[in-house]
Protein backbone atom coordinates (compact mmCIF):
# COMPACT_ATOMS: atom_id res chain seq x y z
CA UNK A 1 0.00 0.00 0.00
CA UNK A 2 1.61 3.01 -0.83
CA UNK A 3 0.99 6.44 1.32
CA UNK A 4 1.54 9.83 0.16
CA UNK A 5 1.89 12.51 3.62
CA UNK A 6 1.34 16.19 2.88
CA UNK A 7 2.72 18.52 5.82
CA UNK A 8 0.82 21.36 4.79
CA UNK A 9 -2.59 22.19 4.08
CA UNK A 10 -1.50 23.29 0.28
CA UNK A 11 -3.78 22.37 -2.53
CA UNK A 12 -0.64 22.77 -4.87
CA UNK A 13 1.09 20.29 -2.92
CA UNK A 14 -1.79 18.01 -2.24
CA UNK A 15 -2.04 17.93 -6.01
CA UNK A 16 0.91 16.76 -6.35
CA UNK A 17 0.58 13.70 -3.97
CA UNK A 18 -2.64 12.95 -5.70
CA UNK A 19 -0.80 12.95 -8.97
CA UNK A 20 2.50 10.80 -7.44
CA UNK A 21 -0.02 8.28 -5.93
CA UNK A 22 -2.26 7.49 -8.81
CA UNK A 23 1.06 6.99 -11.34
CA UNK A 24 1.00 3.89 -9.34
CA UNK A 25 -1.02 1.23 -10.90
CA UNK A 26 -1.71 -1.19 -8.14
CA UNK A 27 -4.23 1.96 -6.32
CA UNK A 28 -7.51 1.52 -7.37
CA UNK A 29 -9.17 3.86 -4.31
CA UNK A 30 -8.34 6.19 -2.47
CA UNK A 31 -8.87 7.29 1.16
CA UNK A 32 -8.09 10.21 2.60
CA UNK A 33 -7.64 12.06 6.18
CA UNK A 34 -7.06 15.54 6.35
CA UNK A 35 -6.86 17.92 8.95
CA UNK A 36 -9.19 21.04 10.15
CA UNK A 37 -6.36 23.21 10.17
CA UNK A 38 -5.39 22.76 6.75
CA UNK A 39 -8.24 25.15 6.12
CA UNK A 40 -9.37 23.13 2.65
CA UNK A 41 -12.56 25.18 1.26
CA UNK A 42 -15.08 23.71 -1.38
CA UNK A 43 -14.37 26.24 -3.81
CA UNK A 44 -10.11 25.03 -3.99
CA UNK A 45 -10.64 21.58 -2.96
CA UNK A 46 -13.67 20.64 -4.87
CA UNK A 47 -12.13 20.79 -8.29
CA UNK A 48 -9.13 18.52 -7.12
CA UNK A 49 -11.72 15.75 -5.44
CA UNK A 50 -13.66 15.96 -8.58
CA UNK A 51 -10.74 15.40 -10.70
CA UNK A 52 -9.43 12.44 -9.04
CA UNK A 53 -10.54 9.33 -11.55
CA UNK A 54 -10.49 6.28 -9.22
CA UNK A 55 -13.30 6.60 -5.52
CA UNK A 56 -12.05 8.57 -2.94
CA UNK A 57 -13.41 8.85 0.30
CA UNK A 58 -12.18 9.75 3.80
CA UNK A 59 -13.19 13.20 5.90
CA UNK A 60 -11.85 16.45 7.30
CA UNK A 61 -11.06 15.62 11.05
CA UNK A 62 -9.86 17.90 13.94
CA UNK A 63 -6.83 15.46 14.08
CA UNK A 64 -4.81 12.59 12.14
CA UNK A 65 -2.16 10.40 13.38
CA UNK A 66 0.83 9.33 11.20
CA UNK A 67 4.08 7.80 12.16
CA UNK A 68 2.70 7.32 15.69
CA UNK A 69 2.19 11.30 15.81
CA UNK A 70 -0.61 13.11 16.36
CA UNK A 71 -1.04 16.03 13.32
CA UNK A 72 -3.23 19.09 14.04
CA UNK A 73 -2.04 19.88 10.07
CA UNK A 74 -1.92 17.73 7.51
CA UNK A 75 -2.98 15.02 4.81
CA UNK A 76 -2.91 11.35 4.75
CA UNK A 77 -3.21 9.77 1.05
CA UNK A 78 -3.61 5.91 1.11
CA UNK A 79 -4.00 3.64 -1.94
CA UNK A 80 -5.83 1.09 -1.88
CA UNK A 81 -5.50 -2.17 -3.80
CA UNK A 82 -8.64 -2.40 -4.61
CA UNK A 83 -11.69 0.04 -6.42
CA UNK A 84 -14.34 0.94 -3.85
CA UNK A 85 -18.43 0.75 -4.46
CA UNK A 86 -19.20 3.47 -2.68
CA UNK A 87 -22.68 5.07 -1.76
CA UNK A 88 -23.68 8.72 -0.99
CA UNK A 89 -26.45 10.14 1.56
CA UNK A 90 -27.26 13.27 1.30
CA UNK A 91 -29.24 15.91 3.89
CA UNK A 92 -28.93 13.51 6.91
CA UNK A 93 -30.71 15.46 8.98
CA UNK A 94 -33.60 16.55 7.33
CA UNK A 95 -34.66 12.86 6.20
CA UNK A 96 -37.79 11.56 7.83
CA UNK A 97 -37.38 8.81 9.91
CA UNK A 98 -39.39 6.17 8.61
CA UNK A 99 -37.87 6.84 5.18
CA UNK A 100 -33.87 5.71 6.53
CA UNK A 101 -34.65 2.29 5.72
CA UNK A 102 -35.57 2.33 2.12
CA UNK A 103 -33.06 4.99 1.54
CA UNK A 104 -29.92 3.28 3.04
CA UNK A 105 -31.23 -0.11 1.46
CA UNK A 106 -28.13 0.65 -1.03
CA UNK A 107 -27.14 -1.89 -4.10
CA UNK A 108 -23.41 -3.18 -3.45
CA UNK A 109 -21.85 -6.83 -4.36
CA UNK A 110 -23.34 -8.39 -0.92
CA UNK A 111 -21.89 -11.38 -1.54
CA UNK A 112 -17.93 -9.97 -1.89
CA UNK A 113 -18.08 -7.20 0.80
CA UNK A 114 -16.44 -7.87 3.62
CA UNK A 115 -15.95 -4.45 5.60
CA UNK A 116 -18.06 -1.12 5.07
CA UNK A 117 -16.16 1.65 5.19
CA UNK A 118 -18.57 4.72 6.68
CA UNK A 119 -17.52 8.62 7.20
CA UNK A 120 -20.06 10.83 8.26
CA UNK A 121 -20.74 14.54 9.11
CA UNK A 122 -20.03 13.99 13.06
CA UNK A 123 -23.03 17.10 13.13
CA UNK A 124 -25.47 15.71 11.45
CA UNK A 125 -28.66 14.99 14.05
CA UNK A 126 -29.60 11.53 13.14
CA UNK A 127 -26.61 9.47 12.54
CA UNK A 128 -28.38 6.75 14.93
CA UNK A 129 -30.74 6.85 12.35
CA UNK A 130 -28.49 6.09 10.10
CA UNK A 131 -26.67 3.61 11.82
CA UNK A 132 -29.82 1.75 12.95
CA UNK A 133 -31.33 1.88 9.73
CA UNK A 134 -28.15 -0.06 8.19
CA UNK A 135 -28.19 -2.64 10.92
CA UNK A 136 -31.45 -3.63 10.04
CA UNK A 137 -30.79 -3.58 6.29
CA UNK A 138 -27.80 -5.61 6.70
CA UNK A 139 -27.69 -7.48 10.15
CA UNK A 140 -24.11 -8.81 11.31
CA UNK A 141 -22.67 -9.90 7.83
CA UNK A 142 -20.04 -7.31 7.61
CA UNK A 143 -17.40 -5.27 9.74
CA UNK A 144 -17.95 -1.76 9.94
CA UNK A 145 -15.83 0.74 10.64
CA UNK A 146 -15.14 4.65 10.22
CA UNK A 147 -16.45 8.22 11.89
CA UNK A 148 -17.52 11.40 12.21
CA UNK A 149 -15.38 14.11 10.35
CA UNK A 150 -15.85 18.27 11.47
CA UNK A 151 -14.12 20.73 13.58
CA UNK A 152 -13.26 21.58 17.14
CA UNK A 153 -14.92 25.04 16.50
CA UNK A 154 -18.05 22.73 16.51
CA UNK A 155 -19.55 24.75 13.70
CA UNK A 156 -20.75 22.37 10.94
CA UNK A 157 -19.12 22.47 8.02
CA UNK A 158 -18.26 20.91 4.58
CA UNK A 159 -16.31 17.49 6.15
CA UNK A 160 -17.11 14.43 4.38
CA UNK A 161 -14.29 13.88 1.15
CA UNK A 162 -16.03 12.41 -1.90
CA UNK A 163 -15.77 12.44 -5.76
CA UNK A 164 -18.40 15.18 -5.91
CA UNK A 165 -16.00 17.39 -3.19
CA UNK A 166 -16.61 18.14 0.13
CA UNK A 167 -19.95 17.44 1.48
CA UNK A 168 -22.19 18.88 4.68
CA UNK A 169 -24.56 16.74 6.72
CA UNK A 170 -23.43 13.84 4.33
CA UNK A 171 -22.23 10.35 4.85
CA UNK A 172 -20.07 8.61 2.52
CA UNK A 173 -20.02 4.40 2.52
CA UNK A 174 -17.45 2.51 1.07
CA UNK A 175 -17.92 -1.29 0.24
CA UNK A 176 -14.36 -3.45 0.28
CA UNK A 177 -13.89 -6.90 -0.13
CA UNK A 178 -10.06 -6.39 2.21
CA UNK A 179 -10.74 -8.81 5.53
CA UNK A 180 -10.90 -6.65 8.65
CA UNK A 181 -10.67 -7.76 12.39
CA UNK A 182 -11.97 -4.77 14.56
CA UNK A 183 -11.06 -4.27 18.53
CA UNK A 184 -14.10 -1.29 20.01
CA UNK A 185 -12.94 -0.32 23.60
CA UNK A 186 -13.52 2.99 26.08
CA UNK A 187 -11.68 2.49 28.96
CA UNK A 188 -14.70 4.83 31.08
CA UNK A 189 -16.22 3.70 34.24
CA UNK A 190 -19.72 4.77 36.08
CA UNK A 191 -19.70 7.00 38.69
CA UNK A 192 -23.62 7.60 39.03
CA UNK A 193 -27.18 6.07 37.65
CA UNK A 194 -29.00 4.90 35.89
CA UNK A 195 -30.80 8.19 35.08
CA UNK A 196 -33.93 7.44 32.80
CA UNK A 197 -33.64 9.90 29.73
CA UNK A 198 -37.15 11.24 30.21
CA UNK A 199 -36.96 13.93 27.61
CA UNK A 200 -34.47 13.94 24.37
CA UNK A 201 -34.74 15.35 20.83
CA UNK A 202 -32.25 13.72 18.48
CA UNK A 203 -28.98 14.44 20.30
CA UNK A 204 -30.12 17.00 23.10
CA UNK A 205 -31.28 15.43 26.32
CA UNK A 206 -34.14 17.03 28.01
CA UNK A 207 -34.41 15.74 31.14
CA UNK A 208 -33.60 12.45 33.22
CA UNK A 209 -36.09 11.06 36.06
CA UNK A 210 -37.96 14.28 35.07
CA UNK A 211 -35.76 16.83 36.25
CA UNK A 212 -33.79 19.30 33.30
CA UNK A 213 -30.81 17.35 32.36
CA UNK A 214 -28.51 19.82 32.98
CA UNK A 215 -29.32 20.20 36.64
CA UNK A 216 -28.62 16.48 37.15
CA UNK A 217 -25.71 16.19 35.45
CA UNK A 218 -24.23 19.37 37.79
CA UNK A 219 -25.26 17.67 40.85
CA UNK A 220 -22.88 14.25 39.62
CA UNK A 221 -20.20 16.33 38.14
CA UNK A 222 -19.61 19.04 40.97
CA UNK A 223 -19.04 16.31 43.89
CA UNK A 224 -16.51 15.06 41.50
CA UNK A 225 -14.51 18.05 39.26
CA UNK A 226 -12.31 20.26 40.75
CA UNK A 227 -14.30 23.01 39.70
CA UNK A 228 -17.94 23.58 39.15
CA UNK A 229 -19.31 23.31 35.55
CA UNK A 230 -20.89 26.12 34.41
CA UNK A 231 -22.53 27.13 30.69
CA UNK A 232 -19.48 28.83 30.11
CA UNK A 233 -16.75 26.16 31.05
CA UNK A 234 -18.85 22.96 29.93
CA UNK A 235 -16.93 21.85 27.17
CA UNK A 236 -13.49 21.81 29.34
CA UNK A 237 -15.47 20.18 32.68
CA UNK A 238 -17.58 17.80 30.34
CA UNK A 239 -14.76 16.01 28.44
CA UNK A 240 -13.93 14.16 31.53
CA UNK A 241 -17.95 13.09 32.52
CA UNK A 242 -19.37 11.67 29.48
CA UNK A 243 -22.44 9.69 29.48
CA UNK A 244 -22.68 6.10 29.37
CA UNK A 245 -26.19 4.25 28.07
CA UNK A 246 -26.62 1.02 29.52
CA UNK A 247 -26.78 -1.94 26.57
CA UNK A 248 -27.70 -5.33 27.57
CA UNK A 249 -24.71 -8.01 27.72
CA UNK A 250 -22.23 -4.92 26.15
CA UNK A 251 -19.92 -2.10 27.56
CA UNK A 252 -22.16 0.76 27.96
CA UNK A 253 -22.47 3.44 24.65
CA UNK A 254 -20.52 6.22 25.34
CA UNK A 255 -21.89 9.57 24.64
CA UNK A 256 -19.89 13.22 24.52
CA UNK A 257 -21.78 15.78 25.79
CA UNK A 258 -20.08 19.08 24.22
CA UNK A 259 -22.98 21.96 25.20
CA UNK A 260 -25.13 22.98 27.75
CA UNK A 261 -28.19 25.80 26.05
CA UNK A 262 -30.55 28.36 27.30
CA UNK A 263 -32.88 25.74 28.70
CA UNK A 264 -30.84 23.52 30.79
CA UNK A 265 -30.75 21.12 27.55
CA UNK A 266 -27.36 18.77 27.08
CA UNK A 267 -26.63 18.50 23.44
CA UNK A 268 -24.23 15.63 22.36
CA UNK A 269 -22.45 14.08 20.07
CA UNK A 270 -24.68 11.42 18.59
CA UNK A 271 -28.61 10.58 19.63
CA UNK A 272 -30.03 9.25 22.88
CA UNK A 273 -33.42 7.70 22.93
CA UNK A 274 -36.32 8.97 25.48
CA UNK A 275 -36.94 6.05 27.72
CA UNK A 276 -33.17 4.63 27.76
CA UNK A 277 -30.91 5.17 30.56
CA UNK A 278 -27.56 6.71 30.89
CA UNK A 279 -25.34 6.59 33.64
CA UNK A 280 -22.63 9.61 33.99
CA UNK A 281 -19.32 8.23 33.53
CA UNK A 282 -15.07 9.13 34.77
CA UNK A 283 -11.64 7.96 33.49
CA UNK A 284 -8.29 8.27 34.14
CA UNK A 285 -5.25 8.24 31.73
CA UNK A 286 -4.35 4.54 32.33
CA UNK A 287 -7.71 3.15 31.90
CA UNK A 288 -7.98 4.93 28.60
CA UNK A 289 -4.23 3.63 27.18
CA UNK A 290 -5.04 0.39 28.39
CA UNK A 291 -8.14 0.31 26.52
CA UNK A 292 -6.64 1.14 23.48
CA UNK A 293 -4.34 -1.44 23.59
CA UNK A 294 -7.15 -3.62 24.21
CA UNK A 295 -9.20 -2.86 21.30
CA UNK A 296 -5.84 -3.52 18.93
CA UNK A 297 -5.05 -6.64 20.02
CA UNK A 298 -8.65 -7.63 19.85
CA UNK A 299 -8.92 -6.44 16.24
CA UNK A 300 -5.44 -8.80 15.57
CA UNK A 301 -7.47 -11.86 17.22
CA UNK A 302 -10.80 -11.44 15.51
CA UNK A 303 -8.76 -11.83 12.23
CA UNK A 304 -7.96 -15.32 13.53
CA UNK A 305 -3.70 -15.07 13.39
CA UNK A 306 -1.56 -13.08 15.42
CA UNK A 307 -0.06 -11.66 12.39
CA UNK A 308 -1.37 -9.46 9.22
CA UNK A 309 -0.10 -8.18 6.27
CA UNK A 310 -1.65 -4.42 5.70
CA UNK A 311 -2.43 -1.54 7.92
CA UNK A 312 -4.23 -0.37 11.06
CA UNK A 313 -6.66 2.16 10.92
CA UNK A 314 -6.73 4.20 14.46
CA UNK A 315 -10.23 5.81 14.82
CA UNK A 316 -10.06 7.85 17.94
CA UNK A 317 -12.16 10.41 19.57
CA UNK A 318 -10.81 13.93 19.77
CA UNK A 319 -11.84 14.34 23.30
CA UNK A 320 -9.52 11.43 24.19
CA UNK A 321 -6.64 13.56 23.24
CA UNK A 322 -8.20 16.59 25.20
CA UNK A 323 -8.48 14.08 27.84
CA UNK A 324 -5.16 12.12 27.95
CA UNK A 325 -3.14 15.68 26.90
CA UNK A 326 0.60 15.26 26.70
CA UNK A 327 -0.01 11.53 27.34
CA UNK A 328 -1.91 10.74 24.57
CA UNK A 329 1.07 9.56 22.59
CA UNK A 330 1.17 6.70 24.94
CA UNK A 331 -2.08 5.76 23.72
CA UNK A 332 -0.91 5.86 20.24
CA UNK A 333 2.03 3.92 21.18
CA UNK A 334 -0.06 1.07 22.47
CA UNK A 335 -1.96 0.38 19.04
CA UNK A 336 1.27 1.31 16.76
CA UNK A 337 2.70 -1.70 14.37
CA UNK A 338 6.37 -3.27 14.45
CA UNK A 339 5.79 -3.37 10.96
CA UNK A 340 2.49 -2.56 9.30
CA UNK A 341 1.89 1.26 8.75
CA UNK A 342 -1.04 2.68 11.40
CA UNK A 343 -2.94 5.45 10.04
CA UNK A 344 -5.88 7.52 11.92
CA UNK A 345 -7.97 9.22 12.20
CA UNK A 346 -9.19 11.76 15.77
CA UNK A 347 -12.97 12.14 15.00
CA UNK A 348 -16.33 13.18 16.42
CA UNK A 349 -18.13 9.82 17.01
CA UNK A 350 -16.73 6.37 15.78
CA UNK A 351 -18.83 3.79 14.08
CA UNK A 352 -18.09 0.49 14.20
CA UNK A 353 -19.08 -2.92 14.93
CA UNK A 354 -16.88 -6.34 14.62
CA UNK A 355 -19.59 -8.88 12.85
CA UNK A 356 -20.86 -10.08 16.05
CA UNK A 357 -22.02 -6.65 18.06
CA UNK A 358 -24.53 -4.34 17.29
CA UNK A 359 -23.74 -1.27 15.20
CA UNK A 360 -23.15 1.33 17.33
CA UNK A 361 -22.28 4.93 16.83
CA UNK A 362 -19.78 5.97 19.81
CA UNK A 363 -18.17 9.06 21.40
CA UNK A 364 -15.03 8.65 23.65
CA UNK A 365 -13.96 5.36 22.33
CA UNK A 366 -10.77 3.74 20.49
CA UNK A 367 -11.70 1.95 17.53
CA UNK A 368 -9.18 -0.36 15.75
CA UNK A 369 -9.33 -1.84 12.50
CA UNK A 370 -6.46 -4.30 11.36
CA UNK A 371 -6.84 -4.68 7.51
CA UNK A 372 -5.21 -7.96 5.76
CA UNK A 373 -4.61 -8.05 2.31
Amino acid sequence: MEIQFIKSGSISELKKALATLLKNKSVKSILMLACDENNYLPSTLDPVLKNVKVPIIGGIFPGIIYEAQKLMKGTILAGLPEKLETNILKNISNIEDEDYLSLTNFDFDFDKTKTILMFVDGFSQKIGKLIESLFFNYGLAYNYLGGGAGSLSMEQSPCVVTNEGLLTDSAILAYSCIETGIGVKHGWNSIAGPFKITGAKNNIIISLDFRPAFEVYKEVVDLHSKKQITSENFFEISKSFPFGITKLNAEKVVRDPIKVDNYNNIICVGELNEGSYVHILTGNNASLINAAREAKKQSIQSLGKEKFIGFTLFVDCISRVLFLEQEFEKEVQAIQGDINPTLGALTLGEIANNGKDYLEFYNKTSVVGSFKF
